[in-house]
C-alpha cells in the first residue's frame, strides 16, 4: 500500500499505554520518511511523555476538564488538517468519536484482544493465540503498510534542560560511592496492583545492606506516603546516606531521567516499571491482579516478573482494582521479599 503522507496517532493515556507507542512510532516515521506530517493526539497531562519526541511533527493535547465541548473543538482541529490515515491505539468512545471526525482515507485501529481477554479474567480461560505485548499489538495495527518492528526497545525523550538539572541533583548523591544503585517504585494506581509497602521496605533495606546500595524512591503525589515509610525504614535500619526519595517531587520526565542511574528497578506493574524500560534498566517486576498475557510485561529489557501463578483466582482484572474481590490478595501478600532479592541479586 502507499504509505501516508499525513497521519494522526491517537492514544489519549495513560503512562504506560503511551511509553508503549514509541518503537510504532519510530518504525512508522522511519517508513514515511522525514518529510511526512506525524501527529499524536494525547490528554493534556501526558503530553510531556510525547511532546519531545523526535518522530512526531505535532502533538495535540486533549484537556479532560473541558468536557464535551473541548473534544468537539479538538475533533473540528483534527478534522480540518485532513489526515489520511488515522491510527487508533486507544479505541475509546472519545478517540472513536475523534477518528470518526477526521474523515481520513483509511482508518485502522488496535487489536485489544477483547474476547480473549474477557475470557481470561472471567473463565479464567487462556485463548490467548500469542505472546506479543502491547507494544508489537501497537505496530501490528500499520503491518499492511509493510511496517515490521525493529526490536530496539521503548523510547522516552527527555529536553536536554531536564537532564542537565537531573543529573545536577544525582551528582549531589555521591553516588560513585556507592557499589549499587537501587530504585524503588511502591507505587501504582490501582490497589490490585499494589506490593505491601512493608515488604519494600525490607527490600530496600536489604539492598542498601547486602550490595552497599544507594535507594532511590519514585512515585507521584499520591505515592508520597508510601515512600516516605520505605524512606524511614531505610533510614532506621541502614543509615540516611543510604537513601533519597523524589516522590512528589520529579515530574514524568525527571523520574525517568533519573531511572538511568539505576542499576536495578524494583516495582510494581506501573507507568513507572515501563518508562525504567525505555532507560533499558533491570527490573524486577511485582505482578498481582493482573497477568502477562495481556501485553504489559517490561519490554525490551532484561526483567524478572515476580507473581503468584498458583491461584485460580488470578487475573480478576486487566487493569487493576480498588479492592480484592475475595478480600485477601493473595495474589500480592503471598509473594515473599527472599523472591524478589534473589531476582535482583541474579541481576546484580
Amino acid at each position: 500500500m502507499v504509505l501516508p503522507n499525513k497521519t494522526v496517532v491517537l492514544r489519549l493515556s495513560s503512562i504506560g499505554d503511551i511509553v508503549l507507542t514509541s518503537p510504532l512510532l519510530r518504525v512508522f516515521r522511519q517508513a514515511v520518511g522525514k518529510d511526512a506530517r506525524v501527529d499524536f493526539v494525547v490528554r493534556k497531562e501526558y503530553a510531556d511523555l510525547v511532546r519531545s519526541c523526535h518522530h512526531l511533527s505535532i502533538v495535540h493535547e486533549y484537556d479532560v476538564a473541558s468536557g464535551y465541548a473541548g473534544l468537539k473543538e479538538l475533533a473540528r482541529q483534527l478534522r480540518s488538517e485532513r489526515y489520511e490515515l488515522v491510527i487508533d491505539l486507544h479505541d475509546s468512545i472519545r478517540t472513536k468519536l475523534l477518528r470518526a471526525a477526521c474523515k481520513a482515507g483509511d482508518v485502522v485501529v488496535m487489536d485489544k484482544r477483547k474476547l480473549e481477554r474477557w475470557l481470561l479474567v472471567n473463565l479464567k480461560r487462556n485463548a490467548y493465540s500469542d505472546s506479543l505485548t502491547v507494544a508489537e499489538r501497537y505496530i501490528e495495527t500499520v503491518e499492511k503498510y509493510g511496517i515490521t518492528n525493529d526490536s530496539k526497545g521503548l523510547e522516552i525523550f527527555i529536553p536536554d534542560t531536564t537532564l542537565f538539572e537531573v543529573s545536577g541533583k544525582m551528582a549531589k548523591l555521591r553516588l560513585n560511592q556507592f557499589e549499587k544503585v537501587i530504585g524503588i517504585c511502591p507505587g501504582s494506581k490501582h490497589f490490585t496492583k499494589r506490593w505491601p509497602r512493608e515488604r519494600f521496605a525490607e527490600v530496600a533495606v536489604q539492598a542498601a545492606k547486602e550490595f552497599h546500595a544507594k535507594v532511590l524512591l519514585f512515585g507521584g503525589n499520591d505515592e508520597q506516603d508510601d515512600c516516605r515509610f520505605v524512606e524511614q525504614e531505610v533510614i532506621r535500619r541502614a543509615g540516611p546516606g543510604s537513601v533519597a526519595n523524589f516522590a512528589g517531587e520529579f515530574s514524568l520526565l525527571e523520574s525517568a531521567a533519573a531511572l538511568e542511574f539505576c542499576d536495578v528497578v524494583v516495582t510494581n506493574d506501573s507507568g513507572l516499571m515501563h518508562l525504567a524500560a525505555a532507560k533499558q534498566r533491570k527490573i524486577v517486576a511485582l505482578f498481582g491482579s493482573t497477568v502477562r498475557e495481556f501485553g504489559f510485561a517490561p519490554y525490551g529489557t532484561e526483567s524478572v516478573i515476580i507473581e503468584n501463578s498458583e491461584l485460580d483466582c488470578r487475573p480478576c482484572t486487566h487493569i487493576g482494582r480498588k479492592e480484592c474481590p475475595k478480600g485477601h490478595l493473595k495474589c500480592l501478600t503471598e509473594l515473599p521479599v527472599d523472591r524478589v532479592l534473589s531476582a535482583v541479586r541474579s541481576m546484580i
